[in-house]
């Protein structure tokens, strides 16, 4: 048997202390948690950087290093730094040797590099090497060259190789939030279907669970299969509750894709081993002819500029999308009118805030808020173009009337000045996975000997 002990969904969550000293108590072979994901969108991977705070990632990094030394375990942490680019790497790095010398502990570190040279992704697309997943943009070799950092997400093989050179901890780069807890059972032969599957139920800590935010679990592998263990008072396993979590994060409840293959649970069954334990078997693992690993990259997008009015004038909540329609059109057209622009050099566009600001023209909900919140953005390929742009949106926000007719209204600006420059911005321009011959061969690892 394989025992995993998960502390959180991801590093800057938090988690339960006295759940996690249990966890401890239960002897792991292996503390496994995610540094973060795409969620927060393309900005963190385009800049390479946390959106966690330095402060309290440290805390919970040092309370899990201690506890890796209590438990005389390897510590892994995939997905560093929220994006996983090789800046976030370091910031992890640098992280873990502070605490290091403060703990006066001497450590193993080995360091997985997930970071991709746009121009050798490039190359590889012209050789036929990078193919689109379902949905995936149009791509061109000079779209991929102009990202700022790509990445590379790591599976199971690259995670062993880390946890092969004998370190204390790991520290990866974007990997797959199943790699770093799927990779251990694997390479001590548990169950292949379980191991992923498993994999998938715990790789948000206790959010398979009915106290979710309490974060802590087991898994134990073995060769038939697996059983989570939410650790925390009040937390309860359910096959509910973890079956769902099949459909966390992913379109298909019973196929999921990794490198190398998929997992199929079509035939899993769900147990309740007592009011706190779900026993899973019947897992499958299918393997791939050609093992490829998935491609996330970032390029700018332009520089932005926001203003922000609060409509409660009823008139005006009743029509907020006429009003705002007709305001782009009017500050679109004075735009490129006065400073000698085209189309493609500026976007202003204006989202509704209790409107339509979520889901566009797909809204079905009709209903009128008592206010809106409109929200102008400016995006232009210079921050000053942005900013300039931002000013001649300004007093449209404040008084533009919906129709010539009418009385002038004036409306609230959130914040004076109203224009908040939001510097340069990034988009998502991949959706492609990478063909590999090898499963390093996109991949670097270091050994770093600290303390």
């Amino acid at each position: 048997m394989t025992r995993v002990l998960v502390p959180s969904g991801a590093l800057g969550l938090n988690y339960d202390k006295e759940a996690l000293r249990r966890g401890i108590a239960a002897k792991p072979d292996i503390i496994a948690i995610d540094g973060g994901s795409t969620d927060s969108g393309p900005s963190y991977l385009g800049r390479g950087v946390s959106k966690y705070a330095r402060s309290s990632t440290k805390i919970e990094w040092a309370g899990l290093m201690e506890a890796r030394a209590e438990a005389g375990c390897p510590l892994v942490i995939g997905t560093a730094g929220t994006c996983g680019a090789d800046s976030a790497v370091d910031w992890m790095l640098d992280i873990t040797r502070e605490i290091a010398s403060e703990q006066g502990r001497p450590l193993k570190v080995a360091v997985l590099r997930s970071s991709q040279s746009p121009v050798d992704v490039a190359q590889a697309f012209l050789e036929a090497k990078v193919a689109p997943l379902a949905n995936a943009p149009e791509i061109s070799a000079d779209l991929i060259r102009n990202c700022t950092n790509i990445v590379a997400l790591a599976g199971a093989e690259q995670i062993d190789a880390a946890l092969a050179t004998g370190a204390d901890i790991v520290i990866a780069g974007r990997t797959t939030d199943t790699a770093i807890i799927a990779a251990l059972p694997l390479r001590e032969g548990c169950h292949v279907g379980g191991a992923w599957h498993g994999a998938k139920i715990g790789e948000c800590g206790a959010l398979c669970a009915s106290n979710p935010q309490s974060g802590v679990i087991l898994v134990d592998f073995d060769k038939d299969g697996f059983t989570v263990t939410p650790l925390a008072d009040g937390a309860h396993a359910t096959p509910h509750t973890v079956s769902a979590h099949m459909l966390y994060e992913n379109s298909d409840p019973f196929i999921l894709y990794e490198p190398g293959g998929y997992l199929d649970v079509t035939d899993a069954t769900y147990d309740a081993v007592d009011q706190t334990s779900v026993r899973v078997s019947g897992s499958k693992w299918v393997p791939s002819d050609q093992y490829s690993v998935k491609l996330e990259g970032a390029r700018p997008a332009g520089f932005q500029t926001v203003l922000m009015a609060l409509l409660r004038d009823q008139h005006y909540v009743a029509n907020a999308q006429r009003w705002a329609d007709d305001i782009v059109e009017k500050c679109s057209a004075k735009a490129r009118d006065r400073l000698n622009l085209t189309a493609a050099d500026f976007q202003i566009e204006i989202r509704l805030i209790g409107q339509t600001a979520s889901f566009g023209d797909l809204e079905s909900n009709q209903t009128t808020p008592p206010e809106v919140g409109a929200i102008g953005i400016v995006t232009a390929k210079s921050e000053a173009l942005s900013q300039e742009i931002g000013q001649l949106l300004n007093p449209y926000l404040l008084h533009h009337p919906l129709t010539a007719e009418e009385e002038q209204p004036t409306f609230a600006f959130l914040f004076s000045p109203a224009e908040m420059y939001r510097g340069q911005t990034y988009e998502f321009a991949l959706n492609h996975v990478l063909h590999l011959s090898d499963p390093m061969e996109a991949f670097k690892l270091e050994v770093h000997e600290i303390g």
